[in-house]
C-alpha cells in the first residue's frame, strides 16, 4: 500500500498496476532488498488512502494505518454489542491479529460493512456513504445492493451511489483518467494469476473457489461451483430480507454473504466475520441461544487463528467452513 502511494506522490498513478513498477518501488522501500511481490489490485479510489499514507515515513505511516483503522473497526463492534466485555473479545478475535501482522485493511472493511448496517433505518444517508466507500473493496459488494432493491431501501441505495460517483469523479480529478484505464487493464492479471493460478497461495484464499482448487478441480469446474454457491446465497438474501427476521440476523446473514460470494477472500479479511459474529451474539443474548449456536459460534470466531495452516494440508478451509455454518 506504501509503495503504490509513493508511485503516486511520484506522478505515476498507473504504476501500481504494473507488476514490475509496483514490485521495484516495494524494494526500493526496503533498500533493494529483493522482497516478495504484494500486487496492487484495488481501484484507484484506494489509492488516494495510499497516497496519504505515504506522506509519512513507512514505519509510522503502518502505525497511523492500524491506529486508525482498529479503532473504528473496535467502535462498531462496541455499539452493536454494548457490554463491558465486548472490547476484550473483539480485540482478541484472532483475525485482529491476522490483519494486524499484514497491515491490511481489513479494520476499515469491518468498519464501514458494520457501520453501514447499524445506520440502515436511523440514517440511511449516512448509512449509503459508509456502503458506498466501500467500493474500494468491490468483490465483497455484489450482495449489498441486491438486500437494499430487495428491502425497498431507496435512500440509502441512492447515497451509496452518490457516494461511489462522487468518489470516482474525485480520483478521476486527481489522478487522471490514466489510472482507471490501468486498472481496467490489470484486471486480467488479476484473474488469471492471482485468482485462477493461485499465486497468493490456495491456503490463504477462504472461498469456494479456492478450496475447489486446492481439491485439484479445474478452473472451469471451481468457476462452476463458486457461481452455484453466489445463486444459492443470493436467493436465501432476497427471502431473508424481505422476510420478518430480525434485523440482526439480516445483518448476521449478510456480512457472511458479502465474504462467501467472491472467489478471493484473504484471511485477513475474516475481521469482518466479526460483524457477522457480533450481530448473531446481540440477537442471541435478547433472545437466547441454542446450544449448537454457541459451538458455531465459538469455532467461527476461532477458526482465523488455524484456518490457514489446516487448509494446506486437510485440504478443506476452516475459514469457508465459519462462514457457511453461520
Amino acid at each position: 500500500v506504501w509503495a503504490a502511494g509513493k508511485l503516486v506522490l511520484q506522478g505515476e498513478p498507473a504504476a501500481p498496476y504494473d507488476p514490475a513498477l509496483q514490485h521495484a518501488a516495494e524494494k526500493q522501500t526496503f533498500g533493494g532488498r529483493d522482497v516478495p511481490f504484494y500486487g496492487w489490485h484495488y481501484p484507484p479510489l484506494f489509492l488516494l488512502v495510499a497516497a496519504a499514507l505515504a506522506l509519512l515515513p513507512y514505519g509510522w505511516a503502518l502505525l497511523a494505518w492500524m491506529a486508525l483503522t482498529l479503532p473504528a473497526y473496535l467502535a462498531v463492534i462496541r455499539t452493536i454489542v454494548p457490554r463491558p466485555e465486548t472490547l476484550l473479545i473483539a480485540v482478541a478475535f484472532p483475525a485482529v491479529f491476522v490483519n494486524l501482522g499484514h497491515g491490511q485493511n481489513g479494520f476499515l472493511t469491518a468498519a464501514l460493512l458494520g457501520g453501514g448496517l447499524l445506520l440502515l433505518d436511523e440514517q440511511p444517508a449516512l448509512s449509503g456513504v459508509l456502503i458506498g466507500l466501500l467500493a474500494y473493496k468491490p468483490q465483497f459488494g455484489l450482495m449489498i445492493p441486491l438486500v437494499l432493491v430487495a428491502s425497498g431501501r431507496w435512500r440509502v441505495i441512492a447515497s451509496a451511489a452518490a457516494t461511489v460517483l462522487c468518489s470516482c469523479a474525485l480520483t478521476f480529478a486527481l489522478l487522471g483518467e490514466q489510472s482507471w484505464l490501468a486498472f481496467a487493464q490489470s484486471t486480467t492479471y488479476t484473474r488469471t494469476v492471482v485468482i485462477e493460478a493461485g499465486e497468493t497461495g490456495w491456503p490463504k484464499i477462504q472461498s469456494l473457489f479456492s478450496a475447489a482448487r486446492l481439491w485439484g478441480a479445474g478452473i472451469e469446474t471451481a468457476y462452476a461451483a463458486q457461481t452455484a454457491l453466489t445463486l444459492v446465497v443470493a436467493a436465501s438474501m432476497v427471502w431473508l430480507w424481505r422476510s420478518a427476521a430480525a434485523a440482526e440476523l439480516k445483518a448476521a446473514a449478510l456480512a457472511c454473504a458479502c465474504l462467501l460470494t467472491t472467489p478471493y477472500v484473504l484471511d485477513y479479511d475474516l475481521v469482518v466475520l466479526g460483524i457477522a459474529i457480533a450481530f448473531f451474539v446481540r440477537f442471541g443474548l435478547a433472545n437466547g441461544f441454542r446450544d449448537y449456536e454457541l459451538s458455531i459460534l465459538s469455532f467461527a470466531w476461532t477458526a482465523p487463528l488455524f484456518t490457514r495452516a489446516v487448509a494446506g494440508p486437510v485440504g478443506l478451509p476452516p475459514g469457508l467452513m465459519a462462514m457457511l455454518m453461520l
